[in-house]
């Protein structure tokens, strides 16, 4: 056996969120029990992600690492691990035998994440638990102008859960711009890592500004507040996608 690198997509409606739960399905659960199939039935292998997503977020380009057969070609590797996951909606896009040294967690640079909000009078059918449906018209240009407050390094007290574990709230937001494409608002934000909830927690407060509520200046005026008490709500879990990790250099997928 060897470690693999797995890149992996999922729909997180039906789960508990990535890790492991002792009441409810997770996807870790799913992943390590689909790995241990290909192992022949044996012990199964920890599956580690490179970030935890909370239950009902879904993820584009989620990175895994997993003990898996090194016999077999990637493709291989990924057909196997497909039939295994059914009839789950977890799916490998691709995969690659890990370098050296690396972990999917610990090696990471860089994660980004996009929400995703329905801007528009009636809720979405085709789109139901894929994003928040906003009903009232949202000035995206107001909430983009105040998103570039938040970049740099900074005390994201204000956004953080308060059950988040991380030792400290000091955070660099690299990326953080807000687009809209007709009745969809899209949120793109990048950084090294993020605290708990930290992404919906900004939303939460973007959309406070775009809805005219606050103010522009408000969103900094609470970020240096250090305070979740005078933060916007957090956003549904369902609008937020886990859309990738950087790793230098950058993985072999195949």
């Amino acid at each position: 056996m060897t470690l693999w690198a797995l890149e992996i997509e999922y729909d997180g409606t039906p789960f508990m969120g990535w890790q492991r739960q002792k009441h409810g399905l997770a996807i870790q659960q799913v992943v390590e029990e689909a790995g241990a199939k290909l192992r022949g039935g044996g012990d199964v292998s920890e599956a580690v992600s490179s970030g935890r997503t909370d239950a009902g977020v879904h993820a584009i380009a989620q990175i895994v690492q997993i003990e898996l057969p090194d016999h077999l070609a990637p493709f291989r590797i990924r057909e196997a691990m497909n039939f295994h996951l059914k009839p789950h909606p977890i799916v490998v896009l691709r995969c690659c035998i890990a370098p050296e040294g690396w972990h999917a967690r610990f090696s990471a640079v860089s994660r980004s994440y996009r929400y995703i909000i329905s801007n528009r009078a009636v809720p979405p059918a085709l789109a139901l638990n894929r994003v928040w449906h906003v009903r009232q018209k949202l000035d995206a240009e107001a909430m983009h102008r105040a998103a570039q407050t938040l970049l740099g390094h900074h005390d994201f007290s204000s956004f953080r859960a308060s059950a988040c574990q991380a030792k400290s709230p000091m955070r660099t937001l690299d990326i953080l711009t807000v687009t809209r494409d007709g009745e969809k608002i899209y949120i793109d934000a990048s950084a090294r890592s993020f605290l708990h909830h930290q992404v919906r927690n900004i939303v939460g407060s973007l959309v406070e500004v775009g809805e005219g509520s606050w103010p522009e200046a408000q969103l900094a005026e609470t970020l240096a507040a250090k305070n979740r008490a005078v933060a916007g709500p957090t956003a549904p879990a369902q609008g937020l996608y886990f859309t990738g990790v950087a790793y230098e250099p950058p993985l072999a997928l195949e």
